[in-house]
């Protein structure tokens, strides 16, 4: 495993980050305490340190079990988590979105469950279009002064507000992001649009989920002589399957899963640097997700597999860059090595 400053910070972490969202059975996508203790020992010993969680994550059962993990050596890992999320059922309506009175009373209840004094990494869950940018981000500044959270970080929101979060932070000398965490994968692409570059301008680290689009990327939906491997086959659409085919192309050749091979994908994207997020259920998944870091897609791969389906990134970029010849002859010639050099528009 090796090791690298998260964003614009100096906090160290692990190229790979483990994801929590399964300890804890509360809900169906999640392992029981005694594997999820197996994986996370397995993730240590393979030298992660960074680890994410969430306030809702299996009802709060996975912080509650991620801090028993903790506590043996709690300052050596880079524990994540975030607030947002609530139980729509609740008629508590202020302990859920972003305001600062739900910051509030959800880092409460995170360091409690977490059995520490300090979340390193404190994200924005999900931008609910309500509260003002200004209260979020004075809280969150107050968290830091208070010294309850180390670093503040933004998840699910549109790369408009994130970059305005960036702005104002440091025209009032307040704390700012450090690292977003969005979906991303070879089915998922999306954030190569905005969201990819306004990272890249801003140094912030790129957390990674859904690398494995559900499951689907790691082959287990796959055709077999036109019929269906499992029941659920209707997440595995014609534009998928088509992935999934060079995927298990790909992964044939250099004698690994397709799993590894997807990962590994999101791992070496070049367009900003991105942490992908592990979400096992079991040791065997882990082990096997590990093991991408023995080796590289070459880059004949990475056109292969980027290759796989069309990916249209659209205006502006397709106009201010793939269009520079039409529009503007040479003047972008000068920004080769600038701009268009750093970020190639072609999928």
């Amino acid at each position: 495993m090796r090791y690298q400053l998260l964003g614009n910070s100096g906090v160290r972490v692990s190229e790979l980050c483990l994801g929590a969202m399964t300890f804890g059975t509360n809900w169906e996508l999640g392992a029981s305490k005694e594997d999820s203790k197996l994986v996370f020992d397995r993730f240590a010993e393979a030298g992660g340190n960074f680890i994410d969680t969430a306030v809702n994550y299996t009802g709060g059962q996975s912080e509650t079990i991620l801090g028993d993990f903790l506590k043996a050596d709690r300052d050596h890992f880079v524990v994540a988590t975030k607030y947002t999320g609530n139980d729509m059922n609740s008629r508590e309506l202020n302990q859920g979105g972003n305001s600062r009175k739900s910051m509030m009373y959800s880092i409460e209840k995170s360091l409690e469950r977490l059995q520490t004094d300090y979340i390193d990494l404190y994200y924005l869950h999900v931008w609910d279009y309500t509260t003002p940018l200004e209260e979020i981000l004075r809280g969150a500044d107050d968290l830091v002064r208070q010294g309850k959270i180390l670093y503040f970080a933004i998840s699910d929101t549109p790369a408009w507000v994130i970059a305005e979060a960036c702005t104002r932070a440091e025209l009032m000398g307040w704390t700012r992001p450090v690292a977003v965490q969005v979906p991303y994968s070879l089915a998922w692409r999306d954030i190569e649009r905005e969201t990819l570059p306004m990272a890249q301008h801003w140094d912030l680290a790129v957390c990674t989920w859904a690398i494995l689009d559900g499951g689907v990327l790691s082959g287990k939906y796959s055709h077999q002589d036109g019929k269906p491997r499992r029941q659920s086959i209707e997440v595995l659409d014609e534009r998928r399957q088509k992935i999934v085919d060079v995927l298990n192309e790909v992964a044939k050749e250099v004698g690994v899963s397709p799993s590894q091979v997807a990962i590994n994908w999101v791992r070496q994207c070049p367009y900003a640097q991105v942490i992908p997020i592990l979400g096992a259920r079991t040791v065997d998944q882990l082990k096997d997700n590990l093991a991408c870091l023995e080796w590289r897609l070459s880059d004949e791969q990475i056109q292969k597999l980027s290759g796989a389906v069309e990916f249209v990134r659209g205006y502006p970029e397709d106009t201010l860059i793939d269009g520079r010849p039409y529009l503007f002859g040479s003047m972008f010639d000068q920004l080769d090595n600038h701009h268009a050099g750093s970020y190639n528009t072609k999928a």
